[in-house]
C-alpha cells in the first residue's frame, strides 16, 4: 500500500475537514506515493520517537499532535525539530497528524474515553459542524440502470442513517436529438430519439459529492449525461467537540475520580470540587478543555474531565459549583495510540501497525 491509500482509509473514519481552521492536520511530511509496510502510532513525534521510527524501519508515523504547528522560519539541523525533519526526509518516513478532527469525529478520542468509562446516552458537548446533504438525480438507459446505481452507491451516495444503497427509481421516456460533432451511444445524428430510461434519485453527503459524480460519469454510456444536483435543507450528520453522558450508578466525586484514574491508567490526577458531591452526568473534553467548563455546566454536567486546568478556571468552577477532573493533557489523550492501532489493524491486512514504546509525558510525579 501507499501513503495515499492509508490516508484515504484513515480519513474515511476521521475526516480531515472536521478539524478547526486554526489546526494543522493531514500529511505534514512525506510523499503520498511512498510505499508503506510499517506504521508507528504515537501521541507526539518527539526526537526519541523519530529515532525509534528510524531504528524500526518505519515508513509512516501517525501522531495526534501536529508535528509542525507554529510557523517555522528555518530548518536547522542543529535544532531538535530541524534534526528530526532531516531524519524523516532522509529515511523517507512520512508523518501524518490527526488532531482536532480526531477529537471531533465519532469513535475518536472523546468517544474512546466515554467508552472506557462506560458512559450511557452519550451526546455531543459543543456542535462544530453539520454536514450538508445533496440530492443527485441522473437519467440512464434501462440497460445501464444497475451499473450506474452501484457505482454511485460505492462512491458514497445513498446513506441514510444506518442504511446504505438508498435510491428511488422511476421509469420514463427520454428524448434527444444528436447534432453535428456528436457520437451518440443510442440513435443517429439529426434524428429525434425516444428512449426508455430510468430516473435514479439518491442522497449524498457534501464530502462525497464530487467522487459520486465522477464515478457515475465513468460508467454512464451517454456522451452527454443528464443529471441534476439539489442542495437540501435536510440537516446531515452533526459533529462536535467533547461528549456528555451518564454513568451507570451515581457516586461521589472522590470515588469517580479514582475510577477515572484507574481506567485511564493515570499515575496521578487532581480534581476541583467537593469530594462528596454526587456525580451522575459527565462531560469530557480531551486535551486542554477548561474553556468548556461553562458549556458543560449549562449542559447539566456534574463534572468535566479534561486537562491543563488553570488556577482561575478552577476558581470559577468552584464558584458555580461545577466539579472538574484534571487528568492532564497527556493523561486525557494517551489513549489515542490504542484507538488508532486497533482501527488500522482491522482495516489493513498487509501493513504492520505498532504503538510507539516511547513514554513522552514531560511531567514527572514525585
Amino acid at each position: 500500500m501507499y501513503v495515499k491509500d492509508i490516508i484515504k482509509i484513515f480519513e474515511a473514519k476521521y475526516p480531515k475537514h472536521l478539524a478547526y481552521n486554526w489546526d494543522n492536520v493531514g500529511l505534514i511530511i512525506g510523499d503520498i506515493n511512498s510505499k508503506v509496510k510499517k506504521i508507528l502510532v504515537t501521541l507526539e513525534a518527539t526526537t526519541e520517537v523519530v529515532n525509534e521510527a528510524v531504528e524500526k524501519d518505519i515508513d509512516l508515523i501517525i501522531t495526534h499532535h501536529p508535528f509542525l504547528f507554529k510557523g517555522l522560519k528555518s530548518i536547522n539541523k542543529n535544532t531538535p525539530k530541524g534534526n528530526s525533519i532531516y531524519k524523516l526526509i532522509q529515511d523517507n518516513i512520512s508523518l501524518y497528524s490527526a488532531h482536532t478532527n480526531f477529537d471531533i469525529a465519532y469513535d475518536g478520542l472523546n468517544d474512546a474515553i466515554a467508552n472506557v468509562l462506560d458512559l450511557e446516552d452519550v451526546k455531543i458537548l459543543d456542535k462544530t459542524y453539520t454536514e450538508s446533504l445533496y440530492k443527485i438525480v441522473v437519467y440512464t438507459p434501462v440497460s445501464h440502470e444497475e451499473s450506474v446505481r452501484n457505482a454511485m452507491a460505492k462512491a458514497g451516495a445513498g446513506h441514510i442513517g444506518n442504511y446504505s444503497c438508498c435510491t428511488f427509481n422511476t421509469k420514463g421516456i427520454g428524448t434527444f436529438m444528436p447534432l453535428e460533432n456528436t457520437n451518440p451511444y443510442i440513435g443517429r445524428k439529426g434524428g429525434l430519439e425516444t428512449v426508455e430510461e430510468i430516473k435514479i434519485e439518491t442522497i449524498c453527503k457534501n464530502r462525497n459529492l464530487n467522487n459520486v459524480i465522477n464515478e457515475m460519469l465513468k460508467v454512464h454510456p451517454y456522451e452527454e449525461v443528464a443529471y441534476d444536483i439539489y442542495k437540501l435543507k435536510n440537516e446531515g450528520q452533526e459533529y462536535g467537540i467533547g461528549r456528555v453522558g451518564l454513568i451507570k450508578e451515581n457516586m461521589t466525586l472522590g470515588v469517580f475520580s479514582q475510577i477515572v484514574k484507574e481506567k485511564l491508567n493515570l499515575k496521578d490526577l487532581r480534581f476541583v470540587g467537593d469530594p462528596n458531591k454526587e456525580i451522575k452526568k459527565v462531560a469530557i473534553v480531551s486535551g486542554s478543555g477548561s474553556e468548556f467548563i461553562i458549556k458543560a455546566y449549562n449542559k447539566g454536567a456534574d463534572v468535566l474531565i479534561t486537562g491543563d486546568v488553570k488556577y482561575h478556571d478552577a476558581q470559577d468552577a468552584v464558584e458555580m459549583g461545577m466539579a472538574v477532573i484534571d487528568a492532564g493533557h497527556f493523561g486525557s489523550e494517551n489513549i489515542f495510540s490504542d484507538v488508532v492501532v486497533e482501527y488500522l489493524k482491522k482495516e489493513l491486512k498487509n501493513v504492520y501497525v505498532i504503538k510507539s514504546g516511547i513514554y513522552i509525558n514531560p511531567f514527572v510525579t514525585i
